[in-house]
């Protein structure tokens, strides 16, 4: 079965079930005139790890920030549409409510407060919260991340797959529904990828916690995501099953690297924008 081209603001769900997190049609717009977001819709189950695909400049941080409330830091702002989350609608209202009420976003290059100790990071992550265990949620971070606990010094000093690993972990200690993860496998090594997703999967399974993931590393992405969409020009522009978008055909080719077995050439790479049955 392959994926099909979604002909209406709103595509096709993950789930018959009420989406955790519904983007109904949104344009976003910067500047008060740039628009980079062009009617978006997409739906996130609870409890899913749902993948948002596409190039670089596609429009899938913006969508993460619209989501998040972090559009205003950029002037930015959702000009159309709603976002819903959890049932009641959070577009428009400041970051820190968007977090109290179950979001927390990891931001793209991990943005870990590098003149602070890893045990400072994970306590600032927990910054909404007025309950006394912190230091459960600590020790729960370190069970899954045990070498944070072995770095005792400035964060700014861990490797660039420890700073992802305690990006993360910073996000678990605000004991939210719901991560949106911006890029988590940008400047690592295939090896600290595919562990930084294992663990992912994993935070996902133990702790119920819905996931939505943006990624160019469309592998990695479909290898732990149940659901996946693709973004091109600011809108979706195919969306299916991880299993569906893996077999599609221009998924493998434009997104995976290569159809199939078949070798393809430089020439016929170049020509991929009027091939594309999306386009």
């Amino acid at each position: 079965m392959q994926p099909t081209l979604q002909t209406d603001a709103r595509p096709a769900t993950a789930t018959t079930a009420a989406p955790l997190l519904a983007v109904r049609n949104i344009e976003v717009v910067y500047d008060n005139v740039i628009l980079v977001l062009r009617g978006l819709s997409m739906d996130v189950p609870k409890g899913a790890i749902v993948a948002l695909l596409g190039a670089n400049g596609a429009g899938k941080s913006t969508t993460l920030k619209a989501i998040s409330g972090l559009l205003k830091t950029e002037d930015g702002e959702v000009t159309r549409g709603e976002i819903v989350f959890d049932g009641e609608r959070i577009d428009g209202i400041d970051p820190d409510k968007i977090v109290r009420r179950g979001i927390f976003q990891v931001m793209e290059g991990r943005r870990i407060i590098s003149d602070m100790t890893s045990l400072e990071n994970l306590r600032l992550g927990a910054f909404t919260r007025n309950d006394k265990n912190v230091d459960d949620d600590i020790d729960m971070v370190y069970r899954y991340f045990p070498r944070l606990k072995e770095r005792t010094g400035l964060a700014g000093y861990l490797s660039g797959g420890e700073q992802q690993m305690l990006a993360i972990g910073r996000a678990m200690m605000a004991r939210p529904k719901m991560i949106l993860m911006d890029e988590p496998s940008m400047g690592l090594s295939p090896l600290l990828v595919k562990e930084v997703f294992g663990i992912i999967k994993q935070i996902n399974r133990d702790l119920g916690v819905t996931i939505l993931l943006v990624e160019q590393n469309a592998r990695a992405a479909l290898s732990v995501a149940s659901h996946g969409y693709i973004m091109e020009q600011g809108k979706v522009v195919l969306d299916g099953t991880a299993d569906e978008l893996r077999d599609n055909e221009d998924v493998k080719e434009f997104y995976l690297g290569g159809a199939g077995d078949q070798r393809k050439s430089f020439k016929n790479l170049k020509s991929f924008k009027r091939r594309k049955r999306w386009l």
